[in-house]
């Protein structure tokens, strides 16, 4: 955990459901700030090492952690997983006060985000749609950048929560529209990487010393944090880290999926979730994302 230096915020009674290698070090910053956390994890070990580390409550459910919390929010995986933790009569809805803050910091679609807002309306709830970026290192020094959709007020009230995890909190528009800038994110992460990925490759086919040209170019217009972070470990072949392929095909499919409900051009990206498909094919689901290279060199 990174030495982030908390800005004095009230504590609050929250809950965090979802301790992954994002939603862990997310809720231990939220601890850290004096916050009373309660969590839980579908598979319950996972909570029991975060209790451990952190102190604070573990649930049996999510119903359960939400009950009393004023902000509750949630890292999961997808769509479906989402639905499972806050619908039902074992979900965070069931559990929460009125006028409670669901915050979901899960790559979702915009479809379910709206979903989501409207159950919680019904609820007499609130709900705001917050994806991140920056991968473990960024919830691990707690230096996300969160986008959020929601309604202005409600942001308000939990963008100085947020922070705790954060380097900067943004509204970007209603219900949705975060996880719509989220794809943004991931659509330019794409091609950035696609493009890196082949400039190695081709310098090395070239017998170039990619290194010291990565050092060169990148004092140049072809800079980028992709080739800062991502080109050096290219170049040694290391993928052991960092966001998964998987992951990452998944986030594309969302892309995909909306770029065919709002009419969006997509071939760029369309192409590379093909490439990453044959990087899945070659057994490497669980490498970084920039394992694009792996298809280019023979």
């Amino acid at each position: 955990m990174s030495s982030k230096t908390y800005d004095s915020v009230p504590p609050r009674r929250v809950a965090f459901l979802g301790l992954g290698v994002m939603g862990h070090p997310m809720a231990g910053h939220l601890a850290r700030a004096g916050h009373r956390v309660t969590v839980y994890n579908r598979s319950p070990a996972k909570a029991v090492d975060w209790q451990a580390q952190y102190g604070g409550e573990r649930a049996a459910t999510p119903a359960a952690a939400a009950a009393g919390a004023e902000f509750v929010f949630a890292c999961v995986g997808n769509d479906d997983d989402l639905r499972s933790v806050v619908l039902g009569t074992d979900g965070a809805f069931a559990g929460m006060a009125p006028g409670a803050v669901f915050v979901d910091h899960t790559t979702a679609s915009a479809a379910v985000a709206r979903e989501l807002h409207a159950d919680a309306i019904e609820h007499g709830l609130y709900f705001i749609d917050a994806p991140v970026s920056g991968g473990q290192a960024g919830a691990v020094n707690g230096a996300l950048t969160v986008m959020c959709g929601g309604d202005a007020a409600v942001f308000d009230a939990m963008k100085p929560l947020a922070m705790a995890f954060s380097r900067a909190v943004t509204r970007v528009g209603p219900s949705g529209a975060g996880q719509l800038a989220k794809m943004v994110n991931q659509t330019c992460i794409a091609g950035l990487v696609q493009g890196l990925a082949e400039a190695i490759a081709f310098g090395e086919k070239a017998g170039l010393d990619m290194k010291q040209v990565l050092e060169v170019i990148g004092k140049g217009a072809a800079q980028s944090w992709q080739m800062d972070n991502r080109g050096p470990t290219m170049v040694e072949d290391r993928f052991d880290f960092g966001f998964a392929v998987d992951w990452m095909r998944k986030d594309l499919g969302l892309v995909l999926d909306e770029a065919r409900r709002n009419g969006a051009r997509l071939p760029v990206t369309a192409l590379v979730d093909q490439f990453y498909g044959d990087v899945q094919r070659m057994g490497g689901g669980r490498l970084d994302s920039s394992s694009l290279i792996k298809r280019l060199r023979g």
